[in-house]
């Protein structure tokens, strides 16, 4: 088979300039993600350098992306270790939907959107991006620290109530009976808890499964099953990345070694493509006039990220710092925000559309710069002991 010589062009050009932008923020200490999100607006259609034969590759790899940057966190702990954080920060996904769902409904109601808007609005300000989180916590090489399991149990909570609240929108959305969207929701959850409960249990198995003495087989047996698992989550209404996250959970010992370390480089490629590929669906035209609005919804939003993530925090016994970087770890908002504003457009409610892409461009940038700056002094000698 021919390869198309402008999707080669455009795609090598593409990966050397994440590769310069990657290279000046290792300079200046700081998470590559915003500049990725950065040159994503600079070669989308609407940008100064239109790449457009890339496009269908980078759609598709920015969703291997985020499933293997939540692969690769669920490596980082037992599946025991994590039930009970679950159990622990329950209240803490309470008051991480009322602290960050309300501004968005408010936001929703002054600007005179539907009943169904007002509700997409409040999901675009209420869910993290775990893709940006899990990236940055990695990149600052944070999953070590204290805070950084009540992080990633706000993450995971989201995603569980994900599988409720789309459920509810998208009936909202269509105008469809109450009824079917109830049924929608009581599969997804009772899919949800099967699958939580396996991945406690599965860990012997899939290591008998999984484990070789070749790389290569590693790689290519953990990457095919977390496609199927990612797959099939996403064909019962659970997100994805939740699938992936738990998948890793139930994966341990000497295979979730290998597997972190085979899988590294295609984490950090694919990755990349998600966070460009983000900032080239915005078109940078859109954003001017209604930025004012974004802006303010973002720093409403990003104290009550960072209220949320503080109370998660101390629930773990967790020091000052450690609470500071909790709450500011989780700022970022990304690719749930775009995906709950692309069903309000696609249902009529296209006004949404330019205010959330605005909104979530300015927290999605922010946020990876704003927990490194909180850290930046103690990083170097806190690890597990904050």
């Amino acid at each position: 088979m021919k390869a198309d010589p402008s999707f080669l062009l455009e795609l090598g050009a593409l990966l050397l300039i994440l590769g310069a932008a990657g290279t000046v923020a290792w300079r200046i200490g700081l998470s590559p993600v915003p500049l990725f999100l950065i040159t994503g607006l600079f070669v989308g259609e609407g940008g100064a350098f239109p790449a457009t034969a890339a496009a269908p590759f980078l759609e598709a790899a920015a969703g291997i992306g985020v499933v293997l940057l939540l692969l690769t966190l669920g490596l980082e702990f037992s599946g025991e270790e994590f039930s009970q954080a679950l159990r622990r920060h329950a209240p803490s996904g309470v008051v991480d939907l009322v602290l960050n769902a309300t501004p968005g409904a408010i936001a929703g109601w002054l600007l005179g959107l539907s009943p169904a808007g007002i509700v997409a609005m409040a999901g675009v300000t209420w869910v993290s991006s775990s893709g940006i989180v899990a990236r940055t916590l990695g990149d600052l090489g944070r999953l070590g620290y204290r805070e950084t399991p009540a992080v990633l149990s706000i993450l995971v909570l989201e995603d569980i109530a994900m599988a409720v609240y789309l459920p509810l929108l998208v009936v909202l959305l269509a105008g469809a009976s109450l009824l079917s969207g109830t049924v929608a929701v009581v599969v997804a959850s009772s899919v949800l808890i099967a699958a939580l409960i396996l991945s406690r249990r599965a860990g012997s198995s899939l290591e008998r499964l999984l484990t070789h003495d070749s790389d290569e087989q590693v790689m290519l047996r953990v990457l095919g099953l977390t496609l199927l698992v990612a797959g099939a989550a996403e064909l019962v209404g659970i997100s994805s990345a939740v699938g992936a996250f738990l998948l890793g959970l139930a994966i341990s010992g000497r295979t979730a070694r290998t597997a972190r370390r085979v899988l590294a480089p295609l984490r950090d490629l694919f990755a990349a493509a998600f966070f460009l590929s983000f900032g080239y669906a915005t078109d940078p035209a859109s954003l001017p006039p209604v930025l004012g609005v974004a802006i303010a919804l973002a720093v409403v939003t990003a104290l009550t990220k960072v209220a949320t993530g503080w109370y998660a925090a101390s629930r773990d016994g967790v020091g000052t710092r450690g609470r500071w970087r909790a709450g500011t770890a989780l700022i970022a908002r990304g690719e749930f925000s775009i995906l709950v504003a692309g069903l309000a457009v696609a249902a009529g409610i296209g006004e949404i559309a330019p205010v959330a892409a605005a909104y979530v461009l300015v927290v999605a940038i922010a946020g990876p710069v704003i927990t490194r700056l909180v850290g930046q002094h103690r990083d170097h000698h806190v690890r597990a002991s904050a």
